[in-house]
Parts: structure tokens; sequence; C-alpha cells
């Protein structure tokens, strides 16, 4: 009975541990869904987000001009739009503020931070 329970309690603990490095992501990723571009109003992914899987021409006001951190998790391949391009003003109007690479994610940006307006995926930056 002992043995039971103890082979019984290693497996638990071994299922937990399994389990738990299954789900565990690397510090400071930014919670982005895959295929979409991702901005937070705070620095370092924090604060409310907002996300597309497609162009935006004019951001939601609680967004515009309020964007400090950023994440690309466009999903990649041959001749896909994956790299994202984010203007100062609507429509796509403006300098590009920042552009992002598949996987990346930008914490804070100080030339970008406040700036965004708009944004559309492009084959490059």
């Amino acid at each position: 009975m002992i043995i039971k329970r103890l082979a019984t309690s290693a497996a638990a603990v071994l299922l937990a541990l399994g389990g738990g490095l299954a789900l565990a992501t690397p510090s400071g990723a930014a919670d982005c869904p895959s295929g979409n571009f991702c901005v937070w109003e705070n620095a370092d992914f924090d604060g409310q987000r907002a996300n597309w899987s497609g162009d935006d021409g004019w951001w939601e006001s609680w967004i515009a001009d309020s964007d400090s951190s950023w994440a690309n998790h466009a999903i990649s391949g041959p001749g896909i739009k994956d790299h994202v391009k984010v203007y100062e003003d609507a429509w796509q109007g403006g300098d590009m503020t920042i552009c992002l690479t598949p996987g990346d994610e930008v914490g804070y940006n100080g030339v970008a931070n406040d700036r965004g307006d708009s944004h559309t995926w492009a084959t490059g930056c």
C-alpha cells in the first residue's frame, strides 16, 4: 500500500512538473495571439491591449497616440505580409514610427512611443 501511494505521488509530481514546463513561457514574453499584431498602452506589455490580424487605417481613440509597446506574432511564409509598419497619422500617413519583423516584441521605444495612429502589414520594412 505504501509503495503504491509513493508511486502515485511520484507520478503526480512528475505530471505537475511536466505540465508546468510545457505551459511555461519566456520571461517578458508578450501576451499576443498567434497571427496578430498587438499594441499596449503602457511599456513592457502592460495595460490595455489592442490586436489586429489585418491592416487598420484608423486606430481606436483609446490606443491612438497612446502606444508604448508592440509585438508582432505574425505567421510567416513565402510572399506573406508578415512585417508590421506603424504610422503616426491615420490611413498610413506621416512618418513610420516603428516596423516590426515577425516575432519582434518591443517593450518600449522612445521614438515610437505615443505616436501610432495606423498600421499596415507588409512583406518587409
